[in-house]
């Protein structure tokens, strides 16, 4: 039984006598594990199943999703029936799963002869320019020409795919992270998977290193971070634990910090930054308390893949880096049911200290910020997923330069170095999600709008020279609409089902300012 994306609660309390496990067991365990752990079909834990809404959740039991071998079950089981096996299934697994080296190690698959493939793509387009777009209404990705602005291939991927892809050095090789915890790595090339491993059971995003040879994943569920090679064998996991092992944590994100040679990780319940370096070279870390970290006190630790900490006020939800890569700028969200509001803080990586607090009000979006020149400094854009502006700080004073009104609050902001204009959405706005709106990185006012009247306009991706942008319809009857970054007219339209990400080789690997990292 496939579940597509998961069930969601519903009230069952009208049916006590119905034996929900029974019913699981029977029809929905073949494909999801007995322990609810996921195999031929996602997992069905209350972690895994946080971004279904109930009634979409009953339909698709009751009725099945197309693409998939997820069949509907109205014609086999009572609404009552449906209502209390997906009850159950948002219930925890108690004892709680647990995920370990073994199975890691035992649930990854490599494709016989991959390794052996042709070093030069085997389709005719410019791989520099080649877009890899995340289609989540059918669970597929495509592969678009930038230039012709065709689809050169599509595949199905894993369920919920999340965090954005990462690529190798040379774009040849491509890494997916599935909200169930797998990897895979995909060869551009020859339009191939190479290998696939399960890194653990509810996972946030994947990392790949600058110098290609590390992957890193982020769990909340193991609460760890696992590192991989490039060929995704399993070389160390790291709990997510305070220094006396006390205190755990989900692992809110995990990105490369390229010039540092070094991953930076957030903890979504303890207060730290960890910094994980994979330069061989690494200084020894020095934990516990001492008096001037360069003073080498206390017992060192290898600093070579091993987590060095940075205490902080309040754990980090997600993070964006400056330039220089010295300075990360999170913001941090309360915890539901606290008093506060949302905060956004600067951390330096090198005295590992917050130095600064940002003045952004609402809930700013840090992970999806841009960076450009302005007037003679370098200034951050960042969305807010609660206000309907957009927050520019002086990245040198950390001052905000100026909150720009957009229709409502949004999710991303993208721009590009040889456009004029930064492209924010609104799309987690009821009334206003089909609207985008462009402001002028020199002005910064906003300049023009672009309107899908009806439907989710977002997430915008621009081709490796700037000219184009590319932006997502994002249901599941959807399109990329590919629009002239100077004239703003529309110049072609691909079908597509529900794409809510679009990743530009060339932009991603060369770290364009104008993307997320």
């Amino acid at each position: 039984m496939w579940m597509g994306q998961g069930l969601a609660r519903a009230d069952s309390a009208a049916a006590p006598h119905i034996d929900a496990a029974r019913l699981y067991q029977q029809h929905c365990a073949t494909c999801h594990d007995s322990a609810r752990t996921g195999g031929m079909g996602p997992a069905l834990l209350p972690e895994s199943l946080e971004r279904l809404r109930k009634k979409d959740a009953l339909d698709v039991v009751q009725h099945g999703r197309t693409a998939t071998q997820m069949a509907g079950f109205a014609q086999q089981l009572l609404p009552e029936e449906i209502a209390a096996v997906v009850d159950w299934i948002y219930r925890p697994v108690i004892p709680a799963p647990t995920w370990s080296d073994a199975d890691v190690r035992a649930s990854r698959v490599e494709t016989p002869g991959a390794k052996d493939l042709p070093a030069k793509p085997q389709w005719s387009a410019d791989p520099m320019n080649l877009f890899v777009v995340v289609e989540a209404g059918d669970h597929h990705v495509s592969l678009v020409d930038g230039d012709r602005f065709e689809v050169i291939h599509r595949f199905p991927s894993r369920y919920a795919l999340h965090g954005g892809p990462k690529f190798t050095p040379d774009g040849r090789f491509v890494y997916f992270g599935s909200r169930d915890g797998w990897i895979t790595k995909y060869d551009l090339w020859n339009l191939t998977v190479v290998a696939e491993v399960r890194a653990g059971l509810n996972m946030r995003n994947v990392a790949v290193s600058g110098d290609g040879r590390y992957v890193m994943a982020a769990n909340y569920l193991p609460k760890d971070v696992v590192l991989f090679d490039a060929d995704l064998q399993l070389i160390k996991h790291i709990d997510a634990s305070t220094l006396d092992g006390k205190q755990t944590s989900r692992v809110s994100a995990v990105y490369d910090a390229e010039p540092r040679k070094s991953f930076v990780v957030a903890l979504k319940d303890i207060p730290e930054l960890w910094e994980i370096s994979y330069d061989e070279k690494a200084a020894p870390i020095y934990d516990g308390l001492v008096h001037d970290y360069k003073m080498a006190e206390a017992i060192a630790k290898p600093g070579f893949l091993n987590p060095r900490r940075t205490p902080l006020d309040e754990p980090l939800d997600d993070f964006f880096f400056d330039q220089s890569y010295k300075n990360v700028l999170g913001s941090t969200r309360p915890k539901p049911g606290a008093q506060g509001t949302p905060k956004a803080q600067v951390v330096n990586l090198d005295v590992r200290r917050k130095i600064a607090e940002l003045p952004m009000a609402g809930m700013p979006h840090l992970g999806s910020g841009i960076t450009f020149a302005w007037n003679g400094t370098t200034v951050l854009a960042s969305p807010n997923l609660k206000d309907g502006t957009i927050d520019v700080i002086d990245m040198h004073t950390w001052k905000l330069v100026k909150a720009i009104p957009t229709p409502g609050p949004g999710f991303f902001i993208r721009s590009h170095e040889n456009t004029r204009y930064a492209w924010a959405d609104s799309m987690m706005s009821p009334t206003a999600k089909d609207t985008l709106t462009l402001i002028d990185k020199q002005t910064l006012e906003p300049v023009a709008t672009l309107r899908e009247p009806g439907h989710t306009l977002a997430h915008t991706e621009f081709t490796k020279d700037g000219r184009y942008a590319l932006v997502s319809v994002w249901d599941m009857d959807g399109a990329l609409i590919v629009f002239d970054a100077k004239t703003l007219k529309e110049v072609k339209r691909l079908p597509m089902k529900k794409p809510v990400g679009k990743y530009n080789v060339w932009n991603k690997i060369t770290r364009s300012e104008g993307t997320s990292h």
